[in-house]
C-alpha cells in the first residue's frame, strides 16, 4: 500500500488544533501555572452578533506551556462578558478518567492480530526504534511494546504525537480549554459541550486503514523533527496568525487527508453551527464564549465563515493586531 509523502504537521495539527485526541485526567485543572514575563498570546478570537446576544469564538491550542499564560486582555474581556461557556465537550466529561478508558477500548484490536501485522516494514522499524527510545516514559503509562501491539494505528499515532509534544514542554493539563473550564467553574458560570466524548472518539476510530497507516507513519516521521515542527505550529498559534495556520497547515491536511479532514473538521463544523446559532437567537441577554480547536474556526470551512455566510455581523477581536496592522478580521 503506497503511503502519501508527508508534508508534515498533520498529526500535530490534529492533536493541537482540531480535537482533544487524549482525555485530560481529572486533576488537569489543578496544574500550576508558573509566573512569566512573556507577552500574552495573540488570540484567535471573533465576536458574532445578532440583536441582543453575542457569541465569542476562541480558537484553542489543546496543549500549552506555563509561559503561554496569562491570557490577553481581549480573552479576559470576552470571558467577563460571557454568561456561559461552551467547549467541544462538556468539562465534566473532558476531565473524566472514563473518557481515556473509552478511547482505549475503542482502539483495541479485536481480530486477534498484532499491530505490526498490517504495517509496512519501514514503519515497523521506525516504531521499534521509537518504542526503544521512549520505553521508560511509556512504561509509566502502562504502554510496553507488547501492549502497543494490541492497538489500532490511529491510537498509536496519537500516543506518539502527544508524547513528542509533551517533550517540548506542551502539556494537555495547561490546554486553553482546560484553563478556561477551570475559570468558569471558579466564577460559577455554566458550561456545556457541542458534542460528546463518544462522538470525538468515533471520528478518530472511523479513520480508514489507509488513513491510519499514513497517520502512524507520519507521526513517526515527525517525531524525528518534533522540536522544530512543534515550535512552528505553536508559534503560529501564539502569534494569532490565522492565515499561516490555514494556508501552511490546514490546506495541506485537507489535501492529503481529504476524508479525515471532512469528518473531523467540516462535518463537525456543520453540526456545531446550528447549536451556536441557538445561542445567538435565544431570548434575553445571554452572551456565550465558545472555545474550540483553532482549526474549526479557520478558512472557508470554518465556523467563522459559515456564520458570516448566514448574515451575522462578525469582527475579529485583536488589540495586538490593531496596534501592528496585522491579521485584522481575517477568518482564514
Amino acid at each position: 500500500m503506497r503511503l502519501l509523502r508527508s508534508c508534515g504537521f498533520k498529526p500535530m495539527l490534529l492533536a493541537a488544533l482540531a480535537t482533544f485526541a487524549f482525555a485530560v485526567n481529572a486533576d488537569a485543572a489543578k496544574s500550576p501555572l508558573a509566573a512569566t514575563a512573556s507577552s500574552p498570546p495573540v488570540p484567535l478570537l471573533w465576536k458574532v452578533s445578532d440583536g441582543d446576544n453575542s457569541v465569542y469564538l476562541l480558537g484553542s491550542f489543546h496543549l500549552l506551556r506555563p509561559n503561554d499564560y496569562p491570557l490577553s486582555q481581549d480573552v479576559d474581556a470576552a470571558f467577563a462578558d460571557a454568561e456561559s461557556l461552551v467547549f467541544e465537550m462538556a468539562p465534566e466529561e473532558m476531565s473524566s478518567p472514563a473518557l481515556g478508558m473509552q478511547m482505549g477500548q475503542a482502539a483495541l484490536r479485536i481480530d486477534g492480530t498484532q499491530l505490526n501485522s498490517e504495517l509496512p516494514a519501514a514503519t515497523v522499524s521506525l516504531l521499534d526504534a521509537w518504542l526503544a527510545a521512549n520505553g521508560p516514559d511509556l512504561q509509566k503509562m502502562g504502554l510496553t511494546p507488547q501492549v502497543v501491539q494490541m492497538f489500532e494505528p490511529w491510537f498509536v499515532g496519537l500516543t506518539i504525537t502527544i508524547t513528542e509534544m509533551t517533550k517540548q514542554g506542551l502539556d494537555p493539563k495547561l490546554g486553553l480549554d482546560t484553563h478556561l473550564a477551570a475559570m468558569a467553574a471558579e466564577a460559577g458560570k455554566p458550561t456545556a459541550g457541542l458534542e460528546t466524548g463518544a462522538q470525538q472518539i468515533a471520528f478518530l476510530d472511523g479513520m480508514s486503514k489507509e488513513e491510519q497507516l499514513q497517520f502512524l507513519a507520519e507521526a513517526l516521521s515527525e517525531s524525528r523533527d518534533a522540536k522544530e515542527e512543534t515550535a512552528k505550529l505553536h508559534a503560529a498559534w501564539r502569534a494569532g496568525k490565522a492565515d499561516v495556520l490555514w494556508q501552511d497547515m490546514a490546506v495541506q491536511m485537507k489535501k492529503e487527508y481529504p476524508g479525515l479532514y471532512k469528518r473531523i473538521n467540516v462535518a463537525r463544523n456543520d453540526a456545531w453551527v446550528p447549536r451556536i446559532e441557538k445561542r445567538l437567537t435565544a431570548s434575553g441577554k445571554d452572551d456565550t464564549l465558545v472555545v474550540v480547536g483553532a482549526l474549526h474556526l479557520l478558512g472557508s470551512d470554518g465556523v467563522v465563515e459559515k456564520l458570516r455566510a448566514k448574515g451575522y455581523r462578525i469582527e475579529r477581536i485583536c488589540s495586538a493586531c490593531e496596534r501592528t496592522g496585522g491579521q485584522g478580521n481575517s477568518g482564514r
